[in-house]
């Protein structure tokens, strides 16, 4: 749920020309961020006994990197590079777990996600969807409130009631529900698209790029998670 992360102020900032955040800087960032990510992931997924114990600190600790880096941007070329390690160490674990129970649902849901990715940004390029002020209020709105009914449930789980069984289940209902979340899930890459390009278009400073870049991968991991979410429940 990225893209609460990247505010128009975020770009406002006066920069000299040399040091100004331009699209293929981004790129680049992104590719190292991915790296770093994917190297995390086999490492996980390589040694699931070893990362397994440590899930749910290493899920925390990228929680809080998340929550610095979205509120201290400068802080980006730091603190992405090891939120993307700790992100991959996490989807690793998990996606070792779905492999096991549905053997080759994991590059099911990867091909998934790269096809939205470049389905999403054909879209964006060609005009098809654009980040209209009223598209990213209901885009932004829907991100929230799904985050919010995950929290909920978390919650409620944590403290022995039963959750949103449309959250977990496999009913019409459930199918539903985990389509429109990803279906949210994908249009969030939209605005993150208009915001990376009108960021370098305005030049904004050179962590930016980082900033953009995670804030992207931040949204492409929800999605991967949904898109495996929805294929469990198709198998089931």
């Amino acid at each position: 749920m990225s893209n609460p992360l990247l505010k128009d102020s975020a770009f406002q900032t006066p920069v000299r020309n040399a040091d100004v955040m331009t699209t293929s800087g981004t790129i680049n960032k992104s590719i190292i961020l991915w790296v770093l990510l994917a190297a995390g992931a086999f490492y996980s997924w390589t040694h699931p006994a070893i990362i397994m114990p440590l899930v749910v600190p290493i899920l925390l600790g990228a929680f809080v990197l998340a929550i610095i880096t979205a509120f201290k941007m400068a802080l980006s070329p730091f603190l992405s590079p090891i939120y993307a390690v700790c992100e991959g160490l996490v989807l690793g674990v998990i996606s070792v777990y779905f492999e096991k129970s549905h053997p080759g649902i994991v590059i099911s849901a990867v091909l998934l996600t790269t096809c939205v990715l470049f389905c999403m940004l054909a879209a964006y390029k060609t005009g098809m969807l654009k980040a209209t002020p009223r598209f990213k209020k209901v885009v932004i709105l829907s991100t929230f409130a799904i985050a919010l009914a995950y929290l909920i449930d978390l919650l409620m789980s944590a403290f022995g009631a039963r959750g949103f069984r449309f959250l977990a289940d496999s009913s019409s209902l459930g199918m539903v529900v985990s389509l429109i979340i990803v279906a949210v899930a994908a249009l969030n890459l939209i605005i993150d698209f208009d915001l990376i390009e009108r960021g370098a278009q305005r030049g904004a400073p050179k962590y930016m790029e980082w900033y953009g870049s995670f804030a992207l991968m931040v949204t492409l991991v929800w999605l991967y998670l949904e898109i495996l979410r929805l294929l469990l429940r198709m198998r089931n």
